[in-house]
Parts: structure tokens; sequence; C-alpha cells
């Protein structure tokens, strides 16, 4: 009586290791992007993904400014904000957050695609988003992230 028995591996905390990816945004639409980088965030792409442990990677984002946005989005998408009193909706076409926090567009996108909960709010520590082709974290030495 030869019986296998299989176990499931369950990733621990202590034993997640984190990579660092780097990803250029240029021209890229803003939609296939964040669902890649939020599924890394997440560690959807390793094999020890476990959905209640934070095993995902470090993302850092370049170039946040270039991203592409498909159709009229530009003109038609509306950031709102909310101040709490009455009337106080306010809003931004997509254009115009592009003009005063170019970074917030993808940071928003990607946001959205993650768990609205503490393991989300810990998964989104890990999104580095910059204007420009610069970032500080040249120290981990961050591989090129290929979709």
């Amino acid at each position: 009586m030869n019986t296998l028995s299989y176990k499931t591996k369950s990733t621990r905390k202590e034993d997640v290791e984190r990579d660092w990816y780097i990803v250029d945004a240029t021209n890229v639409p803003l939609g296939r992007l964040c669902t890649k980088i939020a599924n890394v965030l997440r560690g959807k792409h390793k094999p020890s993904y476990t959905p209640h442990i934070d095993d995902g990677d470090n993302i850092i984002v370049i170039n946040a400014e270039k991203v592409r946005l498909t159709g009229n989005k530009w003109n038609d998408k509306e950031y709102l904000r909310y101040s709490g009193y009455p009337g106080g909706l306010k809003s931004r076409t997509a254009a115009e957050q592009l003009e005063k926090k170019p970074f917030f567009i993808v940071e928003n996108a990607v946001r959205g695609m993650l768990p609205k909960n503490r393991l989300g709010r810990q998964m989104f520590k890990k999104l580095f988003v910059y204007v420009g082709g610069d970032h500080p974290h040249a120290a981990q030495k961050p591989k090129e992230f290929k979709f």
C-alpha cells in the first residue's frame, strides 16, 4: 500500500523574497500596464502565490507622464474628489491631472486593482512611480520587467 501524499505549500511572510522590477510606461496603454503591475505587487506571477500573504515584488515605474490613454479619455475621463462639505465635489480631467500630478494617473489605476483592505494598502507601498527616466533605487539593482 503505497500512497502518495502531496501537501500544498503555503508561503509564510518570513519566507518571502522580494525582487525589484523597473517598468517604462512610455507609450503603453494605462489599463494594460496597471493590470500587470497589480499582479506583480500581489505576487500572482510567482508559483508560491498565497492570497493572504503579501509576497509580491517591488515595482518602479518611470516615465509615468508618457502613459497612453486610448480614445478621447484625455478629455472625458474625470478624477473626482469630495471635501466632505455640501457642494464640495471637485473634478479634474485626465489632461488636467497630467499637468498637475502625472504620477497620480498610474497610482490611482493600480490602487483600484488591489484589494481594499490592510493587505492591499501594504501591497501599494511597494509601488514607486516617477516622472521622467530617473529614480533613486539604483542600489536595489532592479531588473527590467518583460510584458
